[in-house]
């Protein structure tokens, strides 16, 4: 078995790690229910995952994914959202098929593997603990750990950092553009999964390295050595920013 280029891989949450639709599903439409308004389709809510919870309050408020609610009515919203997440996160939750062994495979090489999600610390570390996937991770950066989120660089930059990797020397996975986005700014390689939460944007129509069918497969090629890191600069970190 030869040993991968990269140093660090890095993975997108929901939609790569862990199927979180239903239950964010779930609270939305409890959201909307609180406000006196009709529950919608959870294939609809699905896919407005991907840009973090204000985004998805948004959208389930306006049905668009550029929708803006009326900023009172947002605050109020977001509010009754997240303490209904808080009841419904982790109820029906899974990881996707592959995902543990393909983290113990990735392990095994010696890599240091990161989680880079837009969801709020405290529902990441949560979800993280209650599927057994904690101890595979040198470092989780959550939507609120830093100053700025996907598809900004700022978080995948960080991440790849505290995994003693350069951009070069990273790949990060995920499941849509805001990934893809990312990963190109931050100077690393992206795999794509195909059974996330895409925005619409199938995954086959993205800039992406390549496309793996799940973690497993993943693993597979990082163990044939057969993908050689970037060299894409990287932007630096600001001096400032709210590390959580």
């Amino acid at each position: 078995m030869s040993a991968p280029r990269f140093r660090a891989v890095l993975f997108d949450l929901d939609g790569t790690l862990l199927d979180t639709a239903p239950d964010l599903a779930a609270a939305a439409n409890a959201m909307l229910a609180d406000l006196g308004r009709p529950p919608r389709d959870p294939a609809e809510i699905a896919t407005y995952i991907g840009r973090g919870i204000p985004a998805l309050v948004h959208r389930s408020l306006t049905g668009a994914l550029d929708g803006a609610a009326e900023p009172s009515l947002f605050e109020r919203a977001l509010a009754l959202f997240e303490r209904r997440y808080a009841e419904e996160s982790g109820r029906r939750t899974r990881a996707y098929p592959g995902v543990a062994d393909g983290l113990v495979r990735m392990r095994r090489l010696g890599l240091g593997l990161g989680c880079v999600t837009n969801k709020a610390g405290r529902f990441t570390q949560e979800l993280l603990d209650r599927q057994g996937l904690t101890r595979f991770f040198g470092c989780v950066v959550s939507g609120d750990t830093l100053a700025r989120k996907k598809p900004d660089p700022l978080p995948v930059v960080h991440a790849y950092r505290l995994l003693g990797a350069g951009p070069g020397e990273a790949l990060l996975i995920g499941d849509s553009l805001n990934d893809v986005l990312a990963a190109r700014a931050a100077g690393c390689s992206v795999w794509c999964v195909p059974y996330g939460y895409n925005e619409g944007r199938p995954v086959d129509t993205l800039d992406c390295d390549a496309i793996v069918s799940d973690l497993v497969d993943a693993a597979r090629r990082l163990e044939g050595g057969a993908w050689p890191p970037s060299q894409r600069t990287v932007p630096p970190i600001p001096s400032k920013g709210r590390i959580g």
